[in-house]
């Protein structure tokens, strides 16, 4: 028979387990979707205390992040990619995907040393997805340029699957500028191989560009594997500001996202008017709540 003590008791702890592991409360929570957070958005912080800022990630509610900035010298942050999800596992955080230039790769008779060390890491950290997050100027001049930049990236992107990765692509606005009768990012889309280059659409810079996510989830449906979410400010539409205090229809975007193929939802942000961690609390709170329901 259970006593009233160890019932109390047994209470108590399965109350402590619940605060301290939230995913183990009841299937009735609103949303059991991931929030990801690209961990850009605090790169003034992370470098001075990659522990402390991970903490606060997983404290501000995210359940995935996304890495940049990966070198075999400083790796990531001071940490070895092993320890960094050695890391990450603490706080029951996962990484999907990770920002990793691909510049040298591009180059003309370019090397793939850079790739075979961000496959690498990614694999440690248990990536699915090795993300492209910019070219530089000089690989985007012409639609020469985009269809041999396409072409590189399905050959990147055959690397990538024999170790069991797909390769992706982030963009700003300069990929939707006119080139021709065409714009980069839409050569980009024609010239990429569907089943090995993946897109993860940066929401608003493509809305920067001039771009309505919804019309090309309809032209190239389930071509965007992520997407990354920041809101437009009102007053100054060059800023970001706190996911839905902006003009960004996002509530559209959300209901539309079974077309585009997304699978992971990544907050960036690259300026503040607040707290960054402040903000990145707010952006993900506004996601659970008001975003994620429209999704499903």
């Amino acid at each position: 028979m259970c006593s009233r003590r160890n019932f109390i008791q047994h209470t108590g702890l399965v109350t402590a387990a619940m605060l301290i592991h939230p995913h183990l409360l009841s299937s009735k929570t609103k949303t059991s979707k991931a929030v990801g957070l690209q961990l850009y958005t605090l790169r003034n912080e992370i470098g001075k205390d990659v522990k402390g800022v991970i903490a606060k990630v997983a404290a501000a509610g995210y359940k995935e992040v996304e890495v940049f900035g990966y070198n075999t010298t400083d790796q990531f942050w001071g940490l070895t990619p092993k320890a960094f999800k050695e890391l990450l596992d603490i706080y029951y955080l996962t990484s999907p995907s990770g920002h990793y230039g691909q510049d040298r790769f591009l180059a003309k008779g370019g090397t793939d040393d850079d790739l075979k060390t961000h496959i690498e890491a990614g694999l440690i950290l248990g990536h699915t997805y090795i993300t492209v997050p910019s070219m530089g100027g000089q690989f985007r001049n012409t639609a020469d340029d985009y269809k041999a930049a396409a072409e590189k990236f399905n050959k990147a992107a055959e690397l990538c699957k024999r170790s069991g990765l797909q390769l992706a692509y982030h963009n700003h606005a300069s990929e939707f500028e006119q080139t021709g009768a065409t714009t980069g990012y839409d050569i980009l889309l024609r010239e990429t191989d569907p089943s090995l280059v993946k897109f993860e659409l940066d929401i608003y810079w493509a809305v920067r560009g001039g771009q309505d996510p919804v019309t090309m989830f309809k032209q190239h449906p389930h071509r965007f594997a992520m997407w990354h979410v920041k809101d437009m400010d009102r007053a100054q539409p060059e800023l970001n500001t706190e996911v839905g205090k902006g003009s960004i229809d996002y509530k559209k975007i959300f209901a539309s996202a079974k077309l585009s193929g997304v699978k992971h939802i990544l907050v960036e942000q690259e300026n503040f008017f607040i707290d960054p961690f402040a903000s990145i609390g707010e952006s993900c709170k506004y996601i659970k709540e008001k975003l994620l329901p429209f999704s499903e």
